[in-house]
């Protein structure tokens, strides 16, 4: 069994690998690297990343960005969110974005890895997992990136927090909001309260 062979039988289908991941099981990794991307076992994903696809019946399915976000950032301190969750709240958000936003406490800026695109933002806090209380959060932090007619939504996400003004809600404001969100969602509160005592 060759060197190559050797450094292969350690691959796990589906699995992004750093440069210094593979070093472990390889003397002359670069060589092995170069070898593998060339022969398509591995592919590149950006600078010291790769990932071993897995074989289905559909062909060679990548690495989920799960993996290769964990990978990339040494770390599973994160949260993966897309601007097109918003479209679920319905609250008249419609468009679709190709970009998916990490939430991490590590690296801010655009990456591609691979064929796809993520927009990394250093956040001090977020839920384990999208809720559709922090998705509304989430929404009106990111107002200005949206091609919707923001006062549109704004209004639509005003009735929705008003009618479900929950504890949930209110710790996600408290939580994840911006200063901007937050005074917000006190004022769509505030009028659901009013509107639900009259």
């Amino acid at each position: 069994m060759t060197k190559l062979d050797e450094l292969k039988r350690h691959l796990k289908p589906g699995t992004a690998y750093r440069r210094a991941d593979l070093a472990r099981w390889s003397t002359s990794v670069d060589r092995h690297i170069k070898q593998m991307v060339e022969s398509g076992v591995l592919k590149k994903l950006s600078g010291g990343l790769y990932s071993y696809p897995k074989e289905t019946v559909f062909g060679l399915a990548p690495a989920s960005d799960q993996d290769v976000v964990k990978t990339f950032l040494k770390d599973d301190q994160f949260l993966l969110a897309s601007p097109n969750a918003y479209n679920s709240l319905g609250v008249g958000t419609t468009q679709l974005y190709d970009k998916t936003v990490v939430y991490n406490h590590k690296r801010h800026g655009d990456f591609q890895l691979g064929s796809r695109k993520f927009a990394f933002r250093v956040k001090p806090r977020f839920p384990k997992s999208l809720t559709k209380e922090f998705l509304l959060v989430d929404l009106v932090n990111n107002l200005d990136q949206l091609a919707e007619a923001k006062n549109e939504v704004l209004k639509r996400v005003e009735e929705r927090a008003a009618s479900s003004d929950t504890p949930q809600l209110r710790r996600a404001v408290r939580n994840y909001g911006n200063e901007k969100t937050k005074k917000f969602f006190e004022r769509a509160l505030k009028s659901g309260e009013l509107h639900h005592a009259a």
